[in-house]
């Protein structure tokens, strides 16, 4: 049996812990033969690959990024898309494609296994933390642990020169990594995607923090919207799954709260940080776990499944019902943390 393995949509640590775990088990259990599709979705649909093997995955457990590279392809737009990935797994004779993606990336998977029949088992992956079946997506635990890192060397500047400082972390729909990054990092003032903020209410929780002799942090996720008006965007521009590209309102922010207050205020953004370098522990244990239950559900014909985190076990779902819906923060959660506001 041939597998193919593709990583979609943004990089995050992990990718390659994955990926090592669906090879080690797969050749030295099953005998399994795999197959390295390039640039995500981009591989199967233009027929890039990699040769995958046991001495081609020693060493990258540690490795941020991913060694199949990744992309934003989505093939369900491309012409004859679809006939094309078909065409493609029949010319490497691959059974089976296991893809390892958030939700764009998964989302097609999905679409290929329910109503073309093309095998696919899914792996999530997302920093965000917002596919929902599972407790947690692996490349989470590191960008918290990265942004909360980054806050807590802010809390020094800002000290030292008693001014607002603006943390803008990613976060397009959910404000999972907001939500713990600043909690982690003793934020005072946490804004996310799923609630509505009021820039009074902002520069209210601004000012006392002032009162009481201590420069405030603002930690808001690139998706959160004021209450009055839209999101604000870097720009127009989209991406093939018709994202448009977010970032700005972490400048829009301190802008605001300078005007309003007073108060010098700096804007700090994480961007692209967040995703990079060495997984954590965490990231690796589930990231590796994910990958051994992966290729145990190819090795068990169950097809159009993701692997999902429940408690401590590792499960299957179905990949549509995975990405049928975001996991976004519950309100009752935000409001348990409003207690450190202000």
């Amino acid at each position: 049996m041939r597998v193919g393995v593709l990583t979609g949509g943004g990089d995050c640590p992990g990718l390659n812990a994955v990926i090592r775990a669906i090879v080690r088990k797969g050749v030295q259990e099953y005998g399994y033969d795999f197959i390295g599709f390039r640039d995500g979705w981009r591989g199967p649909l233009e027929g890039e690959t990699v040769p995958l093997s046991i001495p081609a995955v020693r060493g990258i457990l540690p490795r941020g990024g991913t060694i199949l590279g990744s992309s934003r392809t989505n093939p369900l737009n491309a012409e004859h898309g679809v006939r094309r990935i078909r065409d493609n797994l029949a010319k490497y004779e691959v059974d089976a494609l296991v893809t390892i993606g958030g939700e764009d990336t998964l989302g097609v998977a999905a679409t290929l296994s329910d109503e073309y029949g093309i095998p696919c088992v899914g792996v999530p992956k997302t920093i965000d933390n917002d596919l929902s079946a599972t407790d947690y997506t692996f490349g989470f635990d590191t960008a918290v642990g990265i942004a909360t890192e980054a806050i807590d060397r802010l809390h020094t500047t800002a000290e030292s020169h008693m001014r607002v400082l603006v943390v803008e972390v990613m976060g397009r729909h959910a404000g999972w990594i907001a939500l713990h990054s600043g909690l982690a990092g003793g934020a005072n003032v946490i804004l996310i995607p799923e609630q509505r903020f009021d820039i009074e209410q902002v520069c209210a929780w601004v000012t006392s923090r002032f009162r009481a002799s201590y420069a405030p942090i603002v930690v808001v996720a690139e998706g959160a919207m004021p209450a009055e008006g839209e999101m604000i965007l870097k720009d127009e521009s989209h991406d093939s799954f018709g994202h448009v590209r977010l970032s700005g309102v972490g400048e829009w922010l301190a802008k605001e709260i300078e005007r309003r207050t007073g108060k010098e205020a700096r804007t700090t953004v994480l961007g692209h940080v967040q995703r990079g370098g060495t997984p954590s522990a965490f990231d690796r244990w589930l990231a590796t776990r994910f990958g051994l239950h992966a290729i145990e559900a190819v090795r068990d014909g169950d097809f159009g499944v993701m692997v999902a985190l429940r408690g401590t076990d590792i499960v299957r779902v179905p990949i549509a019902e995975a990405t049928a819906r975001l996991k976004t923060v519950d309100p009752a959660l935000y409001t348990e943390v409003g207690v450190f506001f202000g």
